[in-house]
């Protein structure tokens, strides 16, 4: 298939390109940082980010996409299902 923005940089605020099921894990950290989280199945999601802040988003809600740099989506504190890593 053809791809128009084959030849352009990409940015953080470009569209996702790939993505990836989330299996939230207090030890792992995910194969890719994330462009941004999606969240399918409302509740608390317990991330670490980038920077290696941690941080429980309270009452994420479902179908929403949350433009966070994410490296792991911990067990311990996630409520949320259906996380989808988007990058």
């Amino acid at each position: 298939m053809e791809d128009d923005f084959e030849g352009f940089a990409g940015s953080l605020n470009m569209p996702a390109v790939a993505a990836d099921a989330v299996v939230p894990n207090d030890t792992a950290t995910l194969p890719h940082v994330t462009r941004a989280l999606y969240v399918g199945v409302a509740g608390n999601v317990a991330v670490e980010m980038l920077s290696g802040d941690t941080v429980v988003l309270s009452g994420a809600q479902a179908g929403a996409v949350y433009p966070l740099r994410v490296s792991k989506v911990l067990a311990t504190g996630t409520t949320a299902g259906g996380l989808v890593a988007l990058r």
